[in-house]
């Protein structure tokens, strides 16, 4: 499996307008964060999870030529708003978009010329598909859904093999942590340091990763408040990375 992080900032993305602070004038790259988003590559199938405003040029800095398919996690702009960016991937067949049934009809909502009775040429070709948390297939993969809670809203998260994607929560029910166990590879979010209503601050991913004892762990979702890469960084524990954009893994 290889995993790349397409994009690892928060709904603002980093630099944040009209901020000045040291991350958002940082001059090392790691510190640029597009919206979040992320490349599952699998047994020849690539799937995206989320699909945020700069999935256009997240593809093409990645020379991303083609998907299979995309896992959302919840309607939030910042997850879905790149979805019209999928008309050019969608032309020989339509791209197979997986999420609970609230978060399609936000998305029909959103995009009603997609999906009227006469479409007009050149309107994104979306295939959607419900899902609920329970397990299914993408072309033959076992995907399990893990519930999460973004403040008051009821999410996704997903495994994928021995990776887990948790992003946008502020806490994990517990009947879930046994859809974690043994796992290679953590993504999970670290919106900054401190305390946030509907998201999880560093301090509170680091109780989540010592529960759960994956391999590594990697930070996603943060704003330009969780501090200089370089910095952040060297005083984690060796197993912890903040990610960053353009970084893929192998296991």
């Amino acid at each position: 499996m290889k995993f790349t992080f397409l994009g690892t900032g928060t709904s603002t993305g980093v630099p944040e307008i009209g901020c000045r602070c040291e991350v958002c004038t940082s001059r090392d790259t790691r510190d640029k964060r597009m919206r979040t988003s992320a490349l599952v590559e699998v047994d020849g199938k690539r799937i995206i999870i989320d699909c945020g405003p700069d999935f256009r040029y997240q593809m093409l800095s990645n020379r991303i030529a083609w998907i299979d398919a995309v896992l959302i996690t919840h309607e939030h702009y910042d997850h879905v708003g790149g979805l019209d960016d999928i008309r050019p991937l969608g032309r020989e067949k339509d791209l197979q978009i997986y999420a609970e049934e609230n978060v399609i009809e936000a998305i029909k909502t959103r995009m009603p010329y997609a999906f009227g009775a006469n479409k007009y040429p050149g309107v994104p070709q979306l295939d959607l598909f419900s899902i609920a948390n329970q397990s299914f297939n993408i072309f033959g993969i076992p995907v399990i859904p893990i519930r999460l809670m973004h403040g008051r809203l009821p999410i996704l998260g997903f495994r994928i093999g021995h990776m887990a994607y948790l992003s946008d929560l502020t806490s994990i029910p517990e009947e879930e942590f046994e859809k974690l166990q043994n796992l290679d590879v953590l993504v999970i979010e670290a919106l900054k340091k401190g305390t946030h209503p509907s998201h999880e601050g560093l301090e509170e991913a680091l109780i989540q990763i010592e529960r759960i004892k994956p391999k590594a762990a990697y930070l996603i979702h943060m704003s330009h408040r969780i501090g200089l890469h370089a910095v952040v960084d060297r005083e984690l524990d060796s197993h912890i990375h903040l990610a960053y954009d353009g970084l893929s893994i192998e296991f």
